[in-house]
């Protein structure tokens, strides 16, 4: 049994049914945006969301309609907001196939995206919770506005640590926290388990960002992503900046200048100038140790995340949420 099942163990027969609804709710009677529906559905990532969802409800409490509508809900929002940010970026792949942008169009993906938006809401009204809405907008605010901070940094590129894990918290951090906070509550967990939990997929948040950032500069082969992608979209993250704070600054200003020239793609026509400095940054990077800081960073979020979930009892719940923690530092795509 991989780590993945493993995780889920605990809630199998309950994913099984969320998947089913999810099927169900990505369905339209109109020809194109059905098609386009089935082929987002047909490549999801690791549903580490839904996961989340189901397995905060059952570490309290028990798992019911309520909590299927919610992770169905949150997927969706997830997945509605990939197909945006493709968009955004001009990103022609997701998850080692066409995005949505580029196998359709601009139009397409924003529409279809919208429509997901809109699903998802009206689940939300289904589950007739107001506290569950409230996260659920709280956090697509969040988005938008994480969306928008990286926008506007990226024209200086260059950003503080403080800034980066701004960006993160509303990207990445905040959606893992809504899911394991809206799980408990479809649940009826009380007060302090919601707290505990929504800290708990924050802090998952976070070190799941960290570790996207520094497969960034993996030399592995089957990641699943392009390495040096962040550099070339114009993106510093945490192991590139701390290394230019640990470098003397001749050799930081020296990098910073050619990963401008890179985020620029002022050697896009020289395929050999653009490999050879997308590995003097790598090399710049792992010589600082950003990513051994990085990885540091990780393991204190991780003591975090464990440390919220001391309230529990011991269960096999509980102990699929720490699994989980060290799965994500460790996994490799």
């Amino acid at each position: 049994m991989d780590t993945a099942t493993q995780i889920r163990q605990p809630i199998a027969d309950a994913f099984r049914e969320y998947e089913n609804l999810y099927e169900q709710t990505m369905r339209s009677d109109n020809a194109l945006l059905d098609q386009v529906l089935r082929y987002i559905s047909d490549k999801r990532g690791k549903q580490l969301r839904p996961t989340l969802v189901l397995l905060a409800a059952q570490l309290c409490r028990e798992i019911n309609d309520k909590t299927l509508r919610t992770a169905v809900a949150l997927e969706m929002t997830h997945n509605a907001s990939l197909v945006h940010d493709d968009v955004v970026d001009s990103s022609p792949m997701r998850r080692g196939a066409p995005s949505v942008q580029a196998k359709w169009s601009n139009k397409i993906a924003v529409l279809v995206g919208d429509w997901m938006l809109a699903r998802m809401i009206n689940l939300i009204g289904e589950i007739r919770n107001a506290q569950i809405l409230g996260i659920v907008s709280a956090m697509a605010s969040a988005l938008s506005s994480g969306e928008i901070l990286q926008l506007h940094t990226n024209s200086t590129m260059w950003i503080s640590e403080q800034q980066y894990y701004d960006i993160i918290g509303k990207k990445t951090a905040e959606l893992f926290a809504a899911c394991t906070q809206a799980g408990a509550i479809s649940a009826g967990c009380s007060y302090r388990q919601q707290t505990a939990l929504r800290t708990y997929g924050y802090e998952l948040g976070l070190i799941f960002q960290l570790k996207d950032d520094v497969l960034d500069y993996s030399d592995a082969e089957d990641i699943g992503k392009p390495t040096m992608s962040d550099i070339s979209d114009g993106k510093a993250t945490l192991p590139l900046l701390i290394a230019l704070q640990r470098a003397p600054h001749d050799e930081a200003q020296q990098i910073r200048t050619i990963a401008e020239q890179l985020a620029e793609r002022q050697h896009a026509d020289n395929l050999q100038a653009q490999t050879d400095i997308e590995q003097q940054i790598k090399n710049f990077v792992l010589r600082y140790d950003g990513v051994g800081y990085t990885y540091s960073q990780m393991r204190m979020h991780r003591n975090k995340a464990e440390e919220a979930l001391s309230i529990f009892h011991d269960s096999e719940t509980k102990q699929a949420l720490i699994t989980l923690l060290e799965y994500i530092i460790t996994r490799m795509y």
